[in-house]
């Protein structure tokens, strides 16, 4: 590949159609970037990795979308294969959040974040819409993938791409790759292939993302956010802030009326008249006798 220049922006293209899920990539990416991994767990498919987390930064899905029937000939499906990974974005909501400054863009319009500025806050977890940003355990740091950035500053590609024995994963200037993927798309429309599509090489998702895929469905079907859903956190929930602001302000305004409630004299507490007693009132009720009628009686 030609020669890898600072100053310009650099990426994947990742075309599924061709994915055939050997994994080889994440086993390169796990041999360059020294990464242990995490203990192999099968599910309900081959799919051992499981997700995109602090010691896999690729991670290949096996997705069946195959209905359980008996397939005529040349009606055959097959599975959705992807080997997914950081989306490297334009609009970096990882970025946004970061407190410390750890999270970059480097010269190679890569997003990398410097182990040694990290505090192990998460906050950038939470905010990635991907998924892909995991905590080392053992560092107390986050991790994802680098774009194989020291690779890049001495001259060569990232170990994933180098691997991938059916070129599904390109590396590249990112405006070249562009061009060659919107290339392909066509190639496959006119091979009968409808539902490829590419996902990520335009600005709807995250102002374009630089690590792009071509998809061969609905990009839910990846556990992919659509351009309707690609929604950043810091800057565009403009209702979500309003929301939370008009609640705090109620919240306010209710602990300043209990307190105010609190801090008024209690009223006076009436206190009961006693009861008659029975007895008493017995005794009261009877006649006085006068001495007119004891001189009769004598």
């Amino acid at each position: 590949m030609a020669d890898i220049k600072p100053g310009q922006a650099y990426g994947f293209f990742t075309d599924t159609s061709v994915c055939i899920g050997c994994k080889a990539c994440e086993v390169a990416c796990k041999e360059w970037n020294l990464l242990p991994g995490d203990e192999p767990k099968f599910g309900d498919g081959f799919d051992n990795t499981g997700s995109l987390d602090a010691q896999n930064w690729r991670h290949v899905k096996f997705i069946d979308n195959v209905p359980d029937e008996v397939s005529t000939v040349g009606q055959g499906k097959a599975w959705l294969m992807m080997s997914d990974v950081c989306k490297h974005c334009q609009h970096a909501s990882c970025m946004d959040v970061c407190p410390t400054g750890a999270i970059i863009r480097t010269e190679f319009d890569s997003v990398y974040i410097q182990p040694d500025v990290c505090n192990g806050c998460r906050d950038c977890i939470a905010a990635c819409p991907y998924d892909v940003i995991g905590l080392d355990q053992k560092a107390k740091v986050v991790q994802k993938c680098t774009l194989c950035y020291d690779r890049l500053q001495g001259g060569m590609e990232p170990a994933c791409a180098k691997a991938c024995p059916t070129q599904s994963i390109q590396f590249g200037p990112v405006i070249e790759l562009r061009q060659q993927a919107q290339k392909r798309v066509e190639a496959l429309h006119a091979q009968g292939v409808p539902e490829a599509r590419l996902y990520g090489a335009d600005e709807s998702v995250y102002g374009g993302l630089n690590a792009f895929f071509l998809l061969m469905d609905e990009p839910e079907a990846y556990k992919l956010p659509n351009a309707a859903n690609a929604v950043l956190p810091t800057r565009n929930n403009q209702r979500g802030y309003l929301a939370t602001a008009v609640t705090a302000v109620l919240a306010v305004i209710g602990g300043l009326v209990a307190l105010r409630r609190r801090r008024e004299p209690a009223p006076a507490t009436a206190i009961p008249a006693a009861r008659p007693d029975p007895d008493s009132a017995t005794s009261s009720a009877e006649p006085e006798t006068t001495s007119t009628e004891q001189e009769a009686e004598a």
